[in-house]
């Protein structure tokens, strides 16, 4: 106990790389707690598309700070020899309780719960300087380092055509989000309070340089993200809400059923009433065709820009 881990042994445990490695040092503390830092430099990427004009560390990506942390502690127990994908099965209870911003230090630190079933439950929390800043509840499975099994089938009323509510275009009017992290291509489907909007996964995305040459799948906590920009995009076109902003709050439960590769097009179908408050619950699914691959329901607040 004690060791301290850099970069070079991280990356001899995990798969991650940039520019998704979201550790730069660990340490294990006792046989199921680990202390992990990552600082935050405006220097990264996500930092050029994520509130450009008020930069702030996607919380998605603390989350994804606590699942490559917890990773780190189940790993030897849940896949010894290293040759299958550990993957966040159901995330819980997160709460986004402060910003990290460029210049920030973050400390993640994770307590594994315990082991049930081929599957481990991590509780985690990042802290900055200010105090606690997002926490979550993980639970890891494994699953087989499988392909795709199927061609995608062209061309389907969801594909881009001239009656498309929203271009990408029409959305970067509504949510600041840009380059590379703005996740959703066009909005499908607008009826009420429901969403539909359409995400195209493609190998040349920079997410993907993270991933092992003969496996890349879409990280879970960036399909947290792409579920909750829909959703704003829905929000932020009500008139009521013309040029305010939407902030991630929390994920009351999220679920992956099945592994998001490149080819995929993504389906999100997202429900939001409208709130009586500055807050707003959501819930819905992500589908590639007619399997639904992942499900979340989301909180967010819409604040003045």
């Amino acid at each position: 106990m004690g060791q301290v881990w850099g970069v070079k042994e991280i990356k001899e445990r995990l798969p991650h790389r940039y520019p998704m490695l979201m550790l730069d040092r660990a340490e294990q503390i006792s046989d199921t707690q680990w202390t992990g830092i990552k600082l935050v430099s405006i220097n990264e990427l996500f930092f050029q598309g994520h509130f450009p004009n008020h930069p702030i560390m996607p919380g998605v990506l603390q989350v994804e700070a606590i699942r490559q942390l917890g990773e780190l502690a189940v790993r030897p127990a849940l896949d010894p020899a290293g040759e299958k994908d550990v993957y966040i099965r159901v995330l819980e209870k997160v709460k986004f309780r402060r910003p990290n911003l460029p210049g920030d230090r973050m400390k993640i630190d994770i307590e594994v719960v315990e082991y049930r079933d081929g599957e481990a439950v991590v509780k985690g929390k990042t802290v900055n300087n200010g105090g606690a800043a997002c926490e979550a509840i993980i639970t890891f499975a494994v699953r087989e380092r499988r392909g795709p099994d199927a061609m995608p089938v062209p061309f389907n009323e969801f594909d881009k055509n001239d009656a498309t509510p929203m271009d990408v275009s029409k959305i970067m009017t509504l949510v600041p989000h840009r380059y590379p992290f703005l996740l959703i291509d066009n909005i499908a489907r607008v009826d009420g309070d429901h969403v539909l909007a359409v995400k195209n996964v493609t190998i040349n995305e920079e997410i993907f340089a993270h991933a092992p040459d003969d496996y890349a799948v879409m990280p879970e906590a960036l399909l947290c993200e792409i579920s909750a920009q829909s959703g704003c995009a829905l929000v932020l076109s009500r008139p009521e809400n013309v040029g305010k902003i939407g902030y991630f709050m929390s994920i009351d439960r999220a679920e992956s059923f099945a592994p998001v590769y490149p080819g995929d097009q993504l389906l999100i179908d997202i429900e939001l009433p409208p709130g009586k408050s500055k807050f707003g619950k959501g819930s819905g699914t992500i589908r590639v065709g007619d399997k639904v691959v992942f499900a979340i329901t989301l909180m967010f607040a819409i604040v003045d820009a």
